[in-house]
């Protein structure tokens, strides 16, 4: 099938049509042929697999659970999260670190914006391996580590991803604050030096909650302080399926004094606009 005519790239475009790509995201989400245990099919509203050097975005409603999957152990989910209806209220990995008392992202912790507020809670993590303080690499940093950082090219830089992402929603590269990074681990030395822990290993998972309506933007790419020569990162999946809130019952609610004040906050900000 020759694509040198219009009529040619039309009838070979249409050819494509139902044929799986592993890097492309699945339309619905419930055709996703293995939902996760114990969510059905209708409740999937994202489900894609990122390849290395890519990105993805989507906008989620409150109560919707997010889960990363590191499919073959060298996945890096650099993550920044947005309030949908607000996105000049976003992640502020600082007041995360700072508010909470630690550095290293576990279970029950929120993802806060500057106002105190939470965007969303890390629910179930089976790698333990993320950083919150190094951010995201840069254009120029890949072009001077690898040869080139530009998103076109072999080894995207997660900054140029992130714009790409951003604009999707309106946003410019001032909306792009630090990010945080999912399944490439950094420890903190008794000196303050900086130490890459690298991956957990195939499989794992880490599952957030959206606790308002956010948008979501990942960029799979290497860490910036990964070690290796090579530019190396592989496949990242993403699921996300309807799912509740955190309420006062729940154990995320009170996992410390700071995170219920964050919890509330939140609670008075989404009752005001009737939103809970």
């Amino acid at each position: 099938m020759t694509t040198a005519t219009t009529y040619g790239a039309r009838d070979h475009a249409r050819a494509q049509d139902g044929t799986v790509v592993e890097t492309m995201p699945t339309i619905p989400a419930a055709n996703w042929p293995e939902p996760p245990e114990g969510v059905a099919a209708e409740q999937l509203v994202w489900a894609e697999t990122v390849a290395g050097g890519g990105y993805t975005h989507k906008v989620l409603a409150r109560g919707t659970e997010l889960r990363l999957t590191d499919l073959r152990g060298d996945a890096c989910a650099h993550v920044l999260v947005y309030n949908a209806d607000a996105p000049w209220e976003r992640l502020n990995v600082a007041d995360t670190v700072k508010v909470q008392w630690n550095a290293y992202m576990k279970p029950a912790m929120g993802l806060l914006s500057d106002q105190a507020r939470v965007l969303a809670t890390i629910v179930t993590d089976e790698s333990g391996h993320h950083d919150a303080l190094c951010g995201t690499s840069t254009v120029s940093g890949n072009a001077e580590r690898y040869g080139d950082g530009s998103p076109q090219g072999g080894s995207p830089a997660g900054l140029g991803l992130f714009t790409l992402a951003a604009a999707k929603h309106g946003l410019e590269p001032r909306d792009i604050p630090p990010s945080i990074s999912l399944f490439q681990g950094v420890r903190v030395q008794d000196s303050g030096v900086l130490t890459f822990t690298g991956s957990a290993g195939a499989g794992k998972s880490v599952v957030l909650r959206a606790e308002m309506p956010v948008i979501v933007l990942i960029a799979n790419v290497p860490h910036p302080i990964d070690p290796r020569p090579a530019y190396t990162v592989t496949p990242l999946q993403v699921l996300a399926w309807r799912a509740q809130p955190t309420t006062p019952d729940s154990p995320e609610w009170n996992a410390s004094p700071e995170g219920r004040r964050a919890f509330e906050n939140t609670a008075d900000y989404l009752t005001a606009r009737g939103i809970a």
